[in-house]
């Protein structure tokens, strides 16, 4: 029952993303960003930012849910599958939100610098 809540959540939030116009890649090289993010004007790289900046809050609020989970299993099953795959989870969850910040600190970097509005990209 868990396994297939944590999956619908998941499922829900790539769907949400998905639905963006432009919309966060984790895995695009950092390279290719900084080429992007070189050619793009002021309202395309607040876009941009914008949607690694929604992805980022999500992914830290399924990190949340899956810390809760975790925090409620009893301390003589930690050591369990359901508590280890509850840590898997949260680890890659956790780097997936490593990855986001690089690139959306590089379209926000790119914003600064053309002088755009930066409002709302606070992390």
């Amino acid at each position: 029952m868990k396994k297939t809540l944590l999956t619908l959540t998941l499922a829900v939030s790539l769907l949400f993303l998905s639905g963006c116009g432009k919309k966060a890649d984790e895995n695009k090289p950092i390279s290719e960003v900084q080429a992007e993010a070189a050619k793009m004007n002021a309202p395309d790289l607040k876009a941009m930012a914008m949607s690694y900046k929604n992805a980022i809050e999500n992914k830290k609020a399924d990190v949340e849910k899956l810390a809760a989970k975790l925090k409620d299993i009893p301390v003589t099953q930690l050591l369990g599958e359901q508590s280890k795959q509850l840590k898997a989870d949260i680890d890659n969850l956790n780097k997936s939100v490593t990855a986001l910040k690089e690139r959306f600190q590089i379209y926000y970097d790119q914003l600064k610098t053309k002088g755009g509005d930066l409002s709302g990209l606070q992390i």
